[in-house]
This record gives C-alpha cells, structure tokens and sequence, in this order.
C-alpha cells in the first residue's frame, strides 16, 4: 500500500517557537497561505487526522471534500511540563536543561519520552494500514499529522534506517512511502520513501 505522510501547516505556536505537542495550537496565517499554496487532491475521499484542530485545519485546506478519520494515537508527542514554552522560557529550568543535554531522548517531566512515543506511533500507524487493507482499500492511504510523528515512524519502520532527528521536515512537506513485510521477520516496514515538496497524491 501506498501511504502519504503530510506534516501540518505552519501554527501559532510554531511561530513562536514553542513545544507545542499536545497543546491544541491553530494555523497561523502563514500557514493557511502555505497550506493553501502546497497542493492537495479535490478529489480525495478520505483523509487520517488526529484530535488536534492544526491536522483537521490543514487537511481541510488540503483536501476539502474528503471525509476525516480521527485517530488519537497518532496525536503529537506530549511534552508535559515544556508544552507550549520556547527554549527561551526555560533557559534556566534544570530539567529542560537535562532533557537537551541527553539528546531529548528520556521522558519529559509529566509528558512522553520519545521511546513511548515511538511505540504508541507505530501501533497506531500500523493499526491505521490493516484496517484499511482489510477494508479492501488497499490503494494508498493519505495522513495529516504532525511533525514527530512522522519522525517517530520513519525512524523506526522506515528502510534504510535512519535516525529520529534524520527526518525533520518542514511544515507542509509530504512523504511518500510504500508498506511492506519482510518476508523472513514478518515485520512490517517502509520502503520507496521519497520527501516531496508539494502534496501530490
């Protein structure tokens, strides 16, 4: 199966470069005009969205006429105390500090670590492809979601393997992959992944 990844447009929040994870931050201006100007498919009938409005915002700007499945597990990392801070704000937090200084990999203080966060991804990712397969709509499969999502899953069941951070895109890119198993693990995995810089479908 064919699957899009698609980052959401531009937020209040990323203009103010602020964590913002569970935080239910709008599109900004910008990124409406951005949305706007990406792309998109009239045509689409059904688009994956998570609870927050920023996913639902730019899908609906995306894709007008398509209907939105939401799916909580594919929700944004919950940075718990950090939501909707800078690193300015916490320049001089202690705990902020230590979680930069092990690379952001351990649990933020009431919020996710991003090993979690990685496993919640890819459950609900996965869970997203059977459902559909099993649905008979095994053509492709389209995502608007958020940035750490999309490098939650492409680090971990992306081929080659490449690391977290490796996959940082900018909001609005597009990420095109195919699903497929490895036939003497039986794992599953993405092959074929190619960063687009408009969303074409």
């Amino acid at each position: 199966m064919r699957v899009y990844l698609i980052r959401h447009a531009k937020t209040v929040g990323n203009a103010l470069n602020r964590y913002i994870g569970c935080t239910d931050s709008p599109l900004c201006e910008e990124g409406i005009a951005s949305a706007k100007a990406a792309g998109g498919d009239s045509a689409l009938k059904s688009v994956i969205v998570t609870p927050l409005m920023r996913t639902q915002q730019t899908a609906r700007i995306l894709f007008p006429n398509a209907e939105q499945c939401i799916v909580s597990g594919l929700s944004e990392m919950d940075f718990g105390d950090f939501e909707d801070r800078s690193a300015d704000d916490m320049a001089n937090d202690s705990a902020y500090r230590a979680w930069v200084d092990g690379g952001c990999m351990s649990r933020c203080p009431n919020g996710e670590s991003i090993a979690s966060f990685t496993e919640r991804i890819l459950a609900s990712f996965w869970q997203c492809v059977r459902a559909a397969e099993s649905a008979g709509e095994s053509s492709r499969l389209v995502f608007v979601v958020h940035g750490g999502v999309i490098m939650a899953l492409l680090s971990a069941a992306g081929r080659p393997k490449k690391g977290f951070y490796d996959w940082y895109l900018p909001n609005c890119a597009c990420v095109q992959a195919d699903t497929a198993t490895d036939s003497a693990t039986g794992e599953a995995y993405l092959e074929n992944i190619a960063v687009k810089g408009k969303v074409e479908i």
